[in-house]
């Protein structure tokens, strides 16, 4: 694969020349004659992006959603505070990285400009014992990208790179999916870095960033999801690692435009609606159940999270074969997590940065300060003189006590942002959530791809094991669309262009010294 030299394929795709393009197979620009029906189950970005890239080529399409509102793990919901503010609470941060090609093509069939997102300045790193690192002056194209974040941080010294075993690290330099499952789905995250004896500051600064994103301990995480994120977002692409964000929550910047869009193409938008069980039908369309009755469709995609793809799947037992329902069951999810957003009566310090990765505070993984970014947030701010900071805490014990959990985030707070020791707490709101999904060790193989045994049912989401260099949000809107041109190939019509970084080492040199090192 290689990418067309027209500039305006490169302004939608993003600064890399190098970014590599899918083409769907040619067929027909949509729908002639009676059109197919399709029912996606999940409004999450898998879902949207299926439902829209269907919608868009006149497929007749109702998206089932359990929730009354759109955008699954990203969704949101209006609260009143104790001031009598009414606001929107989510799973707050989420950074939309200039690599997710596919999740901003999304993004622009309603923001054509992307003036929605917002950019922050840096990716700063901070850890307990002092050390500070980010990515605003490292270089962005590879390999001076890696060079320049080893060269400027603190956490790699002489000695450390003394240490550290460069034939381990060479998987690193040519990262090609699916072969690096091949390589290293076998092994732990945390036994790759103690092979590669990577230094202990820069471990917890640099790498765990990407293993923690899974929601996941670097002991139970596949070495080949966290060197793939690595490709991802430092080694492969010259995006580099700075990110957008919402400028204001979910709901007004995502996914309201984007249910407008839908409907303005026909799609049926059914929210708070759960379903029960998908059936296969003789003629091979499908019946799909829910409280409100029963409809029948030609075709059905699969949009959602672990838990409840392998509960509907065992709610359905004529879906598929028996093999591939046995692979949705041993699907496991990540361990919980908690988010807490504080409403805060005074202001934190006017130089903290809109998001802190952090290290050494016990469970807290990251700080925001969501009136640096977030509308919403900064009219609550400038009307009270207060606030919004929110706490991420990942990987956390399946048994931990909630309120000490919580209170423990709180103290941490307090040593990140020492201000905050003396700020009351207008209002605040905490979510507990265990719906990721886990990448285990040796677990890729067992994972259901896009397409499944019955070629009218297709499954998306980041769940979803796909041959392409993509992870996290931007897994879910690429599998969607993949879903969705699964099905469009059924019916002569040509879907979705996908984008995805390069799916190798970015230098002849590099891959070689990878190749020796494999070899």
């Amino acid at each position: 694969m290689s990418a067309p030299r027209d500039p305006r394929a490169a302004a939608r795709r993003g600064r890399d020349r190098r970014a590599e393009v899918l083409r769907a197979r040619p067929g027909a620009p949509r729908i002639t004659g009676t059109p197919p029906s399709t029912a996606v189950v999940g409004g999450g970005i898998a879902g949207l992006a299926a439902a829209t890239a269907l919608a868009e080529r006149g497929v007749r399409v109702t998206l089932y959603e359990r929730e009354p509102v759109l955008g699954g793990r990203l969704a949101g919901r209006p609260t009143t505070l104790a001031d009598g503010s009414t606001v929107t609470m989510s799973r707050g941060f989420h950074a939309f990285f200039r690599q997710y090609y596919n999740l901003r093509g999304l993004l622009r069939r309603t923001d054509p400009g992307l003036d929605r997102l917002t950019g922050l300045p840096d990716y700063p790193l901070h850890h307990a014992n002092g050390l500070r690192d980010g990515f605003r002056h490292v270089p962005r194209t590879p390999p001076w990208s890696a060079l320049g974040f080893v060269a400027t941080s603190p956490a790699f010294g002489a000695r450390d790179l003394l240490r550290m075993n460069p034939v381990a690290a060479l998987p690193l330099l040519d990262v090609r999916v699916p072969e690096v499952y091949e390589r290293l789905d076998a092994v732990s995250a945390q036994d790759f870095l103690d092979a590669i004896r990577f230094p202990e500051a820069a471990r917890h600064l640099a790498f765990e960033v990407f293993s923690r994103s899974f929601f996941a301990d670097p002991g139970e995480l596949s070495a080949a999801e966290m060197v793939l994120m690595f490709h991802i977002y430092f080694l492969g692409s010259a995006e580099g690692l700075l990110f957008d964000v919402p400028d204001e929550p979910f709901p007004a910047a995502l996914w309201d435009p984007l249910a407008g869009y839908l409907r303005g193409h026909g799609a049926g938008l059914r929210t708070g609606e759960s379903v029960e069980t998908v059936s296969p039908r003789a003629d091979g369309g499908f019946d799909v159940v829910t409280p409100r009755g029963q409809r029948t469709y030609d075709t059905v995609v699969l949009a959602l999270d672990a838990a409840g793809l392998r509960a509907l799947v065992a709610r359905s037992p004529d879906l598929a074969d028996a093999p591939w329902r046995a692979r949705v069951a041993r699907l496991r999810n990540a361990p919980p997590f908690l988010v807490s957003r504080l409403w805060l009566d005074r202001p934190v310090d006017r130089h903290r940065p809109g998001f802190l990765g952090t290290a050494g505070y016990g469970t807290l993984d990251n700080v925001s300060v969501l009136d640096r970014w977030e509308g919403e947030a900064a009219r609550w701010s400038a009307r009270t003189g207060g606030s919004v900071v929110e706490l991420h805490a990942y990987a956390l014990s399946g048994d931990a006590p909630r309120d000490v959990e919580q209170k423990r985030l709180l103290e941490q707070l307090h040593r990140v942002y020492p201000e905050t020791r003396d700020a009351g707490i207008v209002d605040e709101r905490h979510e507990w959530r265990a719906d990721c999904p886990l990448f285990p060790v040796g677990g890729h193989a067992d994972r259901p791809t896009v397409r499944t045994p019955d070629p009218g049912l297709t499954v998306a989401g980041d769940l979803v094991r796909t041959d392409l260099p993509v992870a996290l949000m931007e897994r879910a809107a690429t599998t969607g669309f993949l879903a969705a041109n699964a099905l469009l190939e059924r019916w002569g019509v040509r879907g979705q262009t996908l984008w995805t970084v390069p799916n190798r080492g970015r230098g002849a040199v590099l891959r070689g010294l990878a190749r020796w090192g494999n070899g």
